[in-house]
């Protein structure tokens, strides 16, 4: 499986892997490296929580090695009035006769809390390529869906607010 990611995506990605190799490695090992001096390892906390720690770092590293090898690069553009990466769009939606704001993210930047779903999750694929004034179904499952009406669009770029899932 390919991930779909943007280049501002790889950069931040790239970021963190370097930190996580030149600085928390080593402070981790040194770490787990003064808490083995503590004494009988099967009855030391300190031992067993920096060697998780450690273990912690380089499953993330190893996570985002191989999301950056596996990388498709994806444009961040979007054509002119239709709902695109990083843009703002305002829906109405017909069911709970609501109004909601959703930016459209790549997967690694989806935030729900906060208004940010991915393009990849069920709204995210439905409103993609959209204009304002269409009414689109989302669906969620093969036996649920709904309406929701395109209020407005609201060009965006990634200013990096948007910060990377740490799973």
């Amino acid at each position: 499986m390919h991930n779909e990611l943007t280049q501002k995506d790889i950069k931040l990605m790239q970021e963190e892997l370097d930190h996580r190799r030149i600085h928390l490695r080593p402070q981790l090992l040194e770490a787990v490296k003064e808490a083995r001096a503590f004494g009988d390892l099967s009855e030391n906390f300190e031992y067993k929580a920096a060697k998780q720690e450690k273990n912690r770092n380089e499953s993330r590293i190893r996570f985002l090695e191989n999301m950056i090898r596996t990388a498709v690069v994806i444009p961040e553009s979007s054509a002119a009035g239709a709902v695109g990466l990083y843009d703002r769009v305002t829906v109405y939606l017909e069911e709970d006769e609501e109004t909601e704001v959703y930016q459209i993210v790549t997967t690694v930047r989806q935030d729900a809390l906060h208004g940010r779903i991915s393009k990849e999750s069920p709204m995210g694929k439905a409103l993609l390529g959209k204009k304002e004034g269409d009414r689109v179904y989302v669906q969620v499952n093969p036996d649920y869906g709904y309406y929701v009406v395109v209020k407005g669009i609201e060009k965006g770029e990634d200013d990096g607010s948007a910060p990377l899932n740490r799973f």
